[in-house]
């Protein structure tokens, strides 16, 4: 019943639609910012991690353009943090992947995602160099241009392509990936690194990847790619097989999970000392 009413309410005062279209022009003033790239203010949140004005731009324009819709719910952004309460919270990563967007690559992305009490009820990626529009409601599925997705079938990691990221490094954390990518490395098809989890959780809801792993992740990398690869039949995990509370995560087509798992649990025994 929980579900349905909080679709039901979504659907009514439609937010789904609304989402929808703020995040199509949040994704085409990114492409603005993209034609100007020799002009744009690049700061440094850390030696690593960039930001630039696009993200503030974009950040601002769907604060703004949320406030003016829905001035009683809370949003909560990568580059302005949370302001605002109640039952509703918008959860918004201006640019996932502000490296690739910086460098002229097409592996970024807009994410948001919609909760109600907690509750993931609503999610949407936009990569709008690639063309890819994702959408989510819970209970209802997910969607890649307005065509159903689903996970893939392949069974084995030996016949999978996965995917991972490195913002542990970018932390500077002693505990780190490079293990378990060197572990997982050699047994997999292949594997690839985009730079958006939000796009990364995608491809695993469409099937165009099998698996995708990262540490050090924050809820506005992947709350809308979450719901997506979920709705989309992926599973979801840390790297020992639990629930997921918000450090080490993996999503996968569900297949090929045990085998990753057993591979990180294996990473952990051998590196202990360092891994803890």
């Amino acid at each position: 019943m929980r579900q349905a009413f909080d679709v039901t309410y979504m659907r009514k005062r439609f937010v789904q639609q609304f989402l929808r279209d703020i995040i199509v022009r949040a994704g085409e003033l990114t492409l603005e910012y993209r034609r100007k790239a020799e002009e744009l203010q690049v700061d440094c949140k850390s030696e690593k991690d960039l930001v630039t004005e696009a993200d503030r731009a974009v950040e601002d324009f769907l604060r703004g353009e949320i406030n003016a819709k829905y001035p009683d719910h809370a949003i909560l952004g990568e580059e302005g943090g949370q302001k605002g309460g109640g039952s509703y919270r918008w959860i918004i990563d201006p640019i996932d992947g502000t490296t690739a967007f910086v460098h002229g690559q097409p592996f970024y992305s807009v994410s948001i995602g919609v909760e109600k009490d907690g509750q993931m009820v609503l999610g949407a990626v936009n990569a709008p160099v690639l063309g890819d529009l994702f959408e989510a409601a819970l209970g209802f599925g997910a969607t890649c241009n307005g065509r159903p997705i689903g996970i893939s079938k392949r069974a084995k990691l030996v016949q999978s392509v996965v995917c991972t990221g490195f913002a542990c490094l970018r932390s500077n954390w002693k505990k780190n990936n490079l293990p378990y990518f060197c572990a997982v490395a050699p047994v997999a098809r292949g594997v690839r690194r985009y730079g958006s989890a939000a796009v990364d959780l995608c491809y695993v809801g469409c099937g165009r990847l099998e698996a995708f792993w990262e540490m050090n992740l924050k809820i506005y990398d992947v709350a809308a790619g979450l719901l997506i690869a979920a709705e989309a039949g992926a599973k979801i995990s840390d790297f020992q097989g639990r629930a997921w509370q918000g450090e080490n995560l993996l999503v996968s087509n569900g297949l090929i999970h045990e085998e990753m798992v057993e591979i990180f649990r294996r990473v952990d025994e051998e590196n202990k000392d360092i891994l803890g």
